[in-house]
């Protein structure tokens, strides 16, 4: 059903906001909430449910509207925009499959506690329950993936959603809302007084300051360990507690791990950081997490790719301290002894506070036979790998070139999903926060050119680079057009190997060698297929022309840059830590196999 002919004459006579300076209609009250929110940028698609937002998106020069070619990208780029800033990240879909094409953005920034508010299209009111033309229950569908959305009914509540929208969005454990305007209410007009300074909710109140009491046990607890370990998470990026951290930590002289989704919060080139934790974590890292006596964790959720079994994990006695803002977090798969509910960035400077007033230090005698234990793990240096022949690139030393090649630079790193995913975590050091950028929890593919874009508009003088996979790279590659359009200079790093690489290995592993539909034997031309683009486009063959090839894309600042290395299809990842398994029992090769 749509809008009659009437209720049409009756918007595009008083559309016109100078007509009425204290008449606005939803759409202008909407843009006037982006404004208020200090959004730059907002990614979308247009439909006819969404038509009015976009006039009201065309009379204003203060926002700038990103155009993708797939409603699903507009929600990831606006996810990476987030990652690397910090800030909200903003999409705006149409109704029916404008939403269902974005739920997979949603729920990927839903898993890694991601602040957004995606606005959406929907049919009129009066239509809404009776299967009008693209129409979906928005609602119910988003409902188990965002953090809390809405179905504005009346416009008048318009200003009123939206600054929930985006305080619910950015504060407690960050996550997406979903405002759902029906298109009646996108063109209706009330009297605007303005957006609310600030706004009262009863039933939403997250606790940021931890228990004094709990934070005190939790220190006597620390400073008595003989062999401490600290474990972080994204927690400490999205709270912006890196600094903080690393005082701690610097502090007490206690090693320190980092999930997938925390890497940068502590710097990887510091000699106490273990490295990477979890199914392709670090011998030290993963040891140290099994025998240590006491735990600090910290914005991270012991989940299923880090503890893959409790039990096992259980079997070896130590006291845990958990701090996350969320409480449902805590105990939640590993009983914790000690929980601290409030946010990171809070809690570790009033832990760092009382730590220096109580002049109080660790046994160090203790500490340094715990280090002793912790070198001994990390000189067999589980990260070595064969470079093999000239004749084959080794995926691992294009990412060791690279990192080798941009250390100094400012760079951010996004990934897709599989193998090169974790050879990204694993030999590209992160020595800052928010600057690798990849799914964690729902372990997407096809997020890495919309994150790399999304970044690099908001980003414009650094570097951004997506390593990928030809797998996943293909899911979203239509978004090459959008860098074009938008002039975001990408580099595109292709870890080419002709198989769904962590499925073969899984398959190679589990599965008898049975490779069920993991080759791909038909993929396109990526040359040509950048050039079709209007990009450039690199097929890299030899391991000699892997740092010439990076060298020259560097240079071509504002070009984007497909580059197709071939690499060796039989290289798996490793460690690896197989499903259900402990943390320490680890392949750390082929000969584990």
């Amino acid at each position: 059903m749509e809008i009659t002919k009437a209720e049409i004459q009756s918007a595009s006579a008083v559309s016109d906001i100078s007509s009425a300076p204290n008449e606005l209609n939803g759409s202008e009250i909407m843009v006037k909430a982006l404004q208020a929110e200090n959004v730059k940028f907002m990614w979308g698609y247009p439909g006819g449910a969404v038509l009015y937002i976009y006039d009201a998106l065309y009379k204003q020069d203060s926002i700038q509207h990103v155009l993708v070619r797939h409603e699903q990208a507009a929600v990831h780029a606006a996810d990476g925009y987030a990652r690397a800033t910090g800030e909200v990240g903003v999409a705006l879909v149409t109704s029916g499959p404008g939403v269902t094409n974005a739920v997979t953005g949603i729920a990927t920034a839903y898993m890694d506690s991601i602040p957004m508010v995606i606005i959406t299209g929907q049919v009129p009111t009066h239509a809404i329950g009776l299967d009008a033309f693209q129409e979906c229950d928005t609602v119910g569908i988003t409902r188990p993936i965002v953090k809390h959305n809405f179905l504005v009914k009346d416009v008048r509540e318009l200003a009123d959603i939206m600054k929930k929208a985006f305080h619910i969005a950015r504060t407690g454990r960050p996550g997406p809302v979903v405002v759902d305007i029906p298109k009646d209410i996108s063109f209706k007009k009330t009297s605007y007084h303005g957006y609310p300074k600030k706004i009262e909710m009863r039933s939403y109140n997250p606790v940021l300051k931890g228990h004094g009491g709990q934070i005190r046990k939790a220190l006597q607890l620390l400073l008595k360990a003989k062999r401490p370990y600290i474990y972080t998470g994204g927690g400490v990026i999205l709270s912006n507690a890196s600094q903080e951290l690393r005082i701690l930590v610097d502090m007490l002289g206690y090693p320190c791990t980092n999930t997938l989704m925390g890497l940068g919060a502590y710097p990887a080139s510091d000699p106490k950081f273990l490295g990477m934790l979890g199914m392709h974590g670090t011998i030290e890292a993963n040891n140290a997490m099994q025998n240590c006596d006491v735990l600090l964790a910290v914005g991270a959720r012991f989940d299923d790719r880090v503890i893959g079994n409790p039990k096992h994990f259980a079997q070896n006695e130590r006291k845990i301290i958990h701090i996350d803002i969320d409480p449902s977090s805590i105990s939640k798969r590993v009983k914790v002894d000690i929980p601290i509910v409030g946010d990171v960035k809070d809690v570790l400077t009033e832990m760092i506070g009382m730590i220096r007033e109580g002049g109080h230090k660790p046994d160090p005698q203790a500490i340094a036979g715990w280090w002793e234990s912790i070198q001994g793990w990390r000189g067999r240096k589980c990260l070595a790998y064969d470079l093999g022949s000239n004749d084959v690139i080794k995926p691992q030393y294009v990412v060791e070139t690279l990192w080798n090649l941009t250390k100094d630079a400012d760079t951010y790193i996004t990934s897709d999903v599989g193998q090169h995913q974790m050879w990204a975590a694993q030999y590209y050091p992160f020595n800052e926060p928010r600057r690798w950028i990849n799914s964690g929890g729902l372990g997407t593919m096809g997020v890495g050119i919309p994150y790399a874009m999304g970044i690099k508009l908001a980003k414009p003088d650094s570097e951004v680079y997506c390593v990928t996979g030809e797998g996943s790279v293909q899911m979203c590659i239509q978004e090459l057009s959008t860098c074009l359009q938008y002039n975001t200079p990408i580099k595109i790093v292709a870890l080419n190997n002709r198989y769904l690489g962590m499925v073969r290995q899984w398959q190679e592993i589990e599965y008898s060698g049975r490779y069920s539909h993991s080759y791909m034997d038909a993929l396109p031309n990526f040359v040509k297929l950048a050039e079709a683009y209007g990009h450039v486009g690199m097929l890299i063959e030899k391991p000699q022309d892997v740092e010439p090839a990076l060298r020259e894309a560097r240079k071509l600042k504002d070009r984007t840059v497909f580059m197709d290395f071939r690499t060796d299809p039989t290289e798996n990842v490793f460690p690896m830590v197989q499903a259900g398994k402990g943390i320490t029992e680890m392949l750390l090769g082929s000969e584990d196999l």
